[in-house]
This record gives structure tokens, sequence and C-alpha cells, in this order.
């Protein structure tokens, strides 16, 4: 059957002109459109050539007419200012959209909102009759605000796996329905400072200063456990020096203060540096730089991130580079799962409560051998 030309110029098309074409009811066109079994193989032929004559495409409440789904997630974001969960929101989103949803994004404050505004945004959120949640909650606030919303959609956390709000009393704050309907993944940030730590101690590093994120950030509390536990297992004397933020203002300003202590005391300098982030690494290398010491000749650097450019550093920089769109695509695989579309999860391991995903070990030349002078 053609559609006359004049008639696709006009506005777009709508499911009840399709209707009418093809002689069947709204609902017909629906559970075309829906995949319905329910519709029997020449309705479905003649319907699906009036939708490609006209050129029409179903929007999403015409979707919802036979699912009786949204096709929308809502996300919940903190931590929109910073490298990992800026990545990771983007790789949620397009996989999304390959998957046929739709994300409304919502971004609140990771340290400063109150469990009131969360769950504000929550109900917001249920008003659009969104099927499910994806929550990026990068603090122990936001991972705390979380786990206590009483929902009724199944709900994906990503978030770290250490924090002082540790998993096992999360799971507390929530329901046995909550708990059914909740899923928490992250990043295996504790295997990967397991072999930064192999990896340095393998360069004959035995005194190590590592520069530690803030405490509230539930990455800097996983980065800072894992490293005092993997460093003493490698005989690795380790001088934690406690930032309160990510920036490489504040990691040169502390790394200053500790090399001209050094110098009044005269004790020795570190042959390492750790860093919790890259951007703390940038601060570190113009401090030494500053200081006339050379990296690595003098004292070694890896970061974590693998922020664009690191590997232009002068020189380039040794880091923990994790995949973030594998975990995005984590977090939308436990959506399907949860939603029932699936069965299946998309990482392999699992630990501390959450579905893990690896991490890559950047080796490059900030990271070298003891001087031996």
């Amino acid at each position: 059957m053609g559609i006359d030309a004049s008639h696709k110029a006009d506005r777009s098309p709508s499911m009840f002109e399709v209707a009418k074409l093809a002689g069947v009811s709204h609902q017909t066109v629906s559970r075309v459109i829906n995949d319905s079994p329910h519709v029997s193989a020449s309705t479905r032929a003649r319907v699906q050539q009036v939708i490609d004559d006209l050129g029409y495409r179903p929007s999403n409440s015409a979707r919802t007419l036979a699912s009786k789904r949204s096709h929308t997630i809502g996300l919940i974001a903190g931590g929109q200012h910073f490298f990992g969960p800026v990545s990771t929101l983007a790789s949620i989103e397009e996989l999304a959209r390959r998957h046929g949803l739709f994300v409304t994004v919502s971004l609140i404050h990771e340290a400063l909102c109150t469990q009131g505004e969360f769950e504000e945004l929550c109900r917001t959120f249920e008003d659009q009759n969104v099927d499910a949640f994806v929550m990026l909650a990068p603090t122990d606030v936001m991972f705390s605000a979380a786990c206590k919303a009483r929902l009724s959609e199944p709900r994906v956390l990503v978030t770290s796996t250490h924090g002082q709000l540790g998993m096992g009393q999360a799971g507390r704050m929530m329901s046995d329905e909550d708990r059914q309907r909740t899923a928490i993944v992250g990043l295996d940030q504790w295997g990967a400072m397991e072999r930064v730590a192999e990896l340095v101690a393998k360069f004959g590093h035995r005194s190590v200063w590592y520069l530690a994120g803030p405490v509230q950030w539930r990455d800097a509390v996983t980065r800072l456990a894992a490293w005092r536990k993997v460093s003493a297992l490698h005989s690795i004397d380790t001088r934690i020096i406690q930032a309160r933020s990510w920036e490489a203002g504040e990691a040169y300003s502390l790394m200053n203060r500790e090399l001209e202590r050094l110098g009044q005391s005269g004790q020795n300098r570190p042959t390492a540096v750790i860093t919790a982030n890259d951007a703390q690494a940038v601060g570190v290398y113009r401090t030494l730089r500053e200081h006339g010491l050379r990296v690595p000749q003098d004292v070694s650097v890896v970061g974590f991130d693998d922020m664009a450019g690191m590997d232009n550093m002068m020189p380039p920089l040794t880091t923990v580079r994790p995949d973030f769109d594998r975990l995005g695509a984590a977090a939308m695989q436990e959506v399907l799962r949860l939603l029932g579309v699936t069965g299946q999860t998309s990482f392999q391991e699992s630990a501390h409560g959450a579905g893990l995903i690896s991490c890559e070990i950047m080796q490059r030349r900030s990271l070298g051998p003891v001087s031996r002078n």
C-alpha cells in the first residue's frame, strides 16, 4: 500500500493516522511498535508498511500503551565536576540510547545533598513514570541517601566498594524488597592498587609518600585502604599525606610543605609518590620540578584515572585507567536485568557486595627504578 507524497510533507504523522490508514485500532499499532506476539503476521506487515510509508516514529507515550513502561531511566548523579563521574554518566546515556531508552538526568551536590533533597528528586522522577533509577553516588552522603530512599522501582547504585559507610551497613538501611530490586556496581580499585604496589615494589621502591583524596569520597577511601594493606605486604614504608580535595593546586601546596619540612629535618626524601588521582599528580610534578627533582630519576610518580593528556606529560605519567565505558555498560545491563529484559550481568567479578569492572595499569616513564646514586 502506497501513501501519497503530499501526505508525508505535512506535520509529523500520529499513531492514530497510522491506525486509520492501516484499518486497525491504535492499540494494534501500539502492539506492533512494541513487538507484541498478539498480532497476526498479515496485520503486522500491513501496519509496518504504513509506518514505513509515513515515516512514523513512535513516541515514548505510544510505546508505553502496550508495554506499560515509559522506557525512561531516572539518573541522579553527583560529582559532575570530576572526570570519573562525567565519563560514567556519558557511557550510561550512550548505552541507554542504543537500547531505545531515554535517560533523564538530575545533578546533585555529592557532598552537600540532604536526604530530603534526594528523596524529592526521586519523587519527581516517579511522577515521570521512570522504569528504573541509576544513581552515581561517589560520596558516603549520596550513597546513604540512595540506600535509604523508599522506591517501588529498581535502582542501580554506581559507587566504590569502601567508605566510612560499609556495604553491610548500607544493606541494612534497605528493606528486604528494596534489596531485591537493587544492584551495586563499581570499579575494582582495590585490585588496581594491588597491581600498583606490585609494580612499585618491583622497581625497588620502599619509601613512598601517598597523597590521599578527600575522605568523604568513597573512591579515595577505597584507594587509600587498599594501598595501606598492599603496601605493607610488600614492605613499603608509606607516609600518608591527606588532601581535602582532588585539586592539583592543593597537591602542589601540600608537597611544597612536606619537601620544605624534609629539607629542614635532614631526612631522606621518598623514592616515589603515589597520588589518588591524576590532577594531584600534576601538582606533584610541578612541586618536584621547582625543587630541582627529576621524574623518575629522583622521584617516581604514579597517578589514578588516566585523564586526557597524561600520556603527554613530561615524562608521561604512569597511572591507572578505569574502564568507565564498561562501568556504564554494567550499570545499564543491571537495569535491564532488574527489569526482566535480560538475565545476565555484564561483569565477571564481584566482591565487597558489588559487581566489579577491572582497571588497567598504564605503565609509562614516570615510574622507574630506585636510583643507586
